[in-house]
């Protein structure tokens, strides 16, 4: 018994150390030294201060700026640390009121505004926490926010092209814009 219980215990020290400890900080180590700003996070910051991440989504409510996607994480929006969505599917009664009620919530913000709301502006995603919006989402919102900010729509509109991110690897998913990047160059182009 002594004979399998030993190499056992060897083992198991020499497997924790190495996935636990060696494992972890090697890496760590690679992932500093070779992408440093996302291992720390994609944090943003506005003179000195940090204001978000540009992985994380962010609620934003003021008229000026863009609205980001609608989010499902609990027990508040946005939530990092409870990253779902609401697994309702397109059969469920509650997402068809949600959406419906999105929507409504959209027109009564901005009533001047008949275009077709894009379906990321009312459907939270897969995580509840996506950072970005189509392009599609932002350019329905332009004529909002330019009018809340004082702005003509067509330097709006210029913002949003200049922060549209095009598909992954060329190939994968559609153009989207990070809200919280574009937000933040309003708010430059503002001052």
């Amino acid at each position: 018994m002594l004979g399998q219980l030993l190499p056992a215990v060897r083992m198991l020290i020499l497997l924790s150390l190495l996935t636990g400890i060696v494992y972890p900080l090697a890496v760590t180590g690679i992932a500093q030294i070779a992408f440093p700003h996302t291992a720390n996070g994609s944090l943003l910051s506005v003179n000195g201060n940090t204001v978000g991440s540009s992985l994380i989504g962010q609620p934003f409510t003021d008229p000026k700026y863009f609205w980001s996607r609608p989010s499902a994480t609990s027990p508040q929006p946005y939530n990092a640390m409870g990253s779902s969505g609401s697994n309702q599917g397109p059969g469920n009664p509650a997402l068809a009121e949600a959406v419906t009620a999105r929507i409504k919530a959209l027109r009564d913000r901005d009533p001047g505004n008949v275009e077709l709301v894009p379906i990321d502006l009312v459907t939270a995603s897969a995580s509840g926490l996506d950072p970005h919006i189509s392009v599609a989402a932002a350019g329905y919102q332009v004529q909002r926010v330019a009018r809340a900010r004082g702005l003509d729509p067509d330097k709006v509109r210029a913002l949003v092209n200049a922060h549209t991110e095009g598909r992954a690897l060329g190939i994968l998913g559609e153009p989207r814009v990070n809200v919280l990047e574009l937000n933040l160059a309003l708010d430059a182009a503002d001052r």
